[in-house]
This record gives C-alpha cells, structure tokens and sequence, in this order.
C-alpha cells in the first residue's frame, strides 16, 4: 500500500500539531463570535483556520516552504469568497463586513498554524479577540457622538420616483440641478418599481453637504413634471 511506503510518524505528528493549533486558536474566535451570536460562529471559524493549517501543511509537507507560499494566496482568495457571502446590504448601509475580516484572519491563524508558526498563530488570535472585544466599548462611545454631517465623510444619494415615461428626461434635469448646486452627481442608476413608476438614484460625488442645501434641492426636483417623491439620505457605513 502507497501509505505504508509513505507514511512517517514524525511528520506527521507534525501535522498533528498544527491542526490541532488551529483548531483551538479556531474555537477561542469563533467562541467570542458565537456569544455574540454573529453569523459565522464558532464552527464556521474553526473550519476556516483547521482548513486553511491542512492546505498549507500540505503543500509544506510536498513541495516546502518556497510553494506554500503560494499555496497561503490561494487560501486568503478562497476566504475571501466565503467572507463575501457574509456580506450584506441592506439599503444604504452594509453588514457583515466584521463577520467577513474575522473569518479572515482566523484563516491567518490556520496558515501560520500549519506552517508550524505555532507562537505566531496564538498571537494572532490574541489579536483578533482583542479587536472584537476590547475595542468595542471605543467603538460604542465614538457611535454616541453627535454626527456633524458638513464635517464628515459620507455617501449620499438622491432618489426620485418619477413616471417611467417621464426618466429620460428627468435623468438629465435633475442631473443639471444637482450640477448647478454644487452637488454634482457620480453616478446614476434607474430602478424599476412596478405601475409605471421608476426610481432615479444619483450618487454624488461629494462626501460632505449641508443639510438646507440638500432641503431645497429636493423640494426643487419634487416639484418637477412627472416626479412624485423626491429625498437624499447619507450613509457613513463602509
């Protein structure tokens, strides 16, 4: 048999090791994500880091360290794949996005495992757990400060709800006052809604408005033949 010829207990008790590092490092994440009760939870991050400790201890063992190296960018693809199926968008605003960058690293943490970087693994881990606990109270106390929304930098979009047979039109009226309010727009999208009717959302280019301006421009473009509501909102969520 292939495996009786190839089979050495040495190395593979080096691999013993490295998975058995990710899969702790793995549960120490994925505990921290599952109380929080986060999408990818304790198993999902512990599959990422044994996965990725298996793949890379794999090409160690065949090739060396020279092509694991390519081996762990193939890895950080693959993961970054899977963290964008966490990824959602709701309206304006994206969730997800943590979700994504912890199933992230906890693949860093099943590479430097299963490249017997063992000391380098746990630190890593220390790093994530800090970052997902330690820094939240920050995270809650920046959140709690009044938005200054001249000041900050956000993405705004206008809406129209116009008539469809009115859009082509409209796409370039409303387009030629935002133009002329400063606020010129970066890119605009039509969004079919059924009975005739159509939304018009403009991107602006600009990442910080006044609010009044903003006012008066929509209550101008309401008041345009064919539209029936008019509005702009921001978004600081990356």
């Amino acid at each position: 048999m292939r495996f009786i010829e190839t089979f050495q207990f040495w190395p593979f008790l080096d691999t013993v090791v490295s998975l058995t590092a990710a899969f702790i490092f793995g549960t120490l994440v994925g505990a921290e994500r599952q109380y929080r009760q986060r999408t990818a939870g304790l198993r999902t991050n512990v599959l990422v880091a044994v996965g990725a400790a298996a793949f890379v201890d794999l090409a160690m063992a065949i090739t060396g360290p020279v092509e694991a190296t390519r081996v762990i960018s193939y890895v950080v693809s693959g993961v970054g794949f899977l963290g964008a199926g966490a990824i959602m968008r709701e309206g304006m605003n994206v969730r997800g996005l943590n979700t994504a960058a912890t199933l992230w690293c906890a693949a860093a943490i099943g590479a430097c495992a299963g490249a017997d970087m063992i000391a380098h693994a746990a630190l890593v881990t220390v790093f994530v757990i800090a970052g997902n606990t330690l820094l939240r109270p920050l995270v809650n106390a920046i959140n709690r400060i009044p938005l200054d929304e001249e000041a900050s930098e956000a993405t705004y979009e206008v809406t129209v709800t116009a008539q469809e047979a009115e859009l082509p039109r409209l796409r370039t009226v409303v387009a030629d006052l935002l133009e002329k309010a400063h606020y010129p727009a970066g890119d605009i999208e039509v969004v079919e809604r059924g009975e005739n009717l159509a939304e018009i959302v403009l991107t602006l280019v600009s990442t910080a408005v006044k609010a009044s301006e903003m006012d008066a421009v929509a209550r101008r473009i309401e008041r345009l033949a064919g539209v029936t509501h008019a509005s702009w909102a921001l978004s600081t969520k990356d």
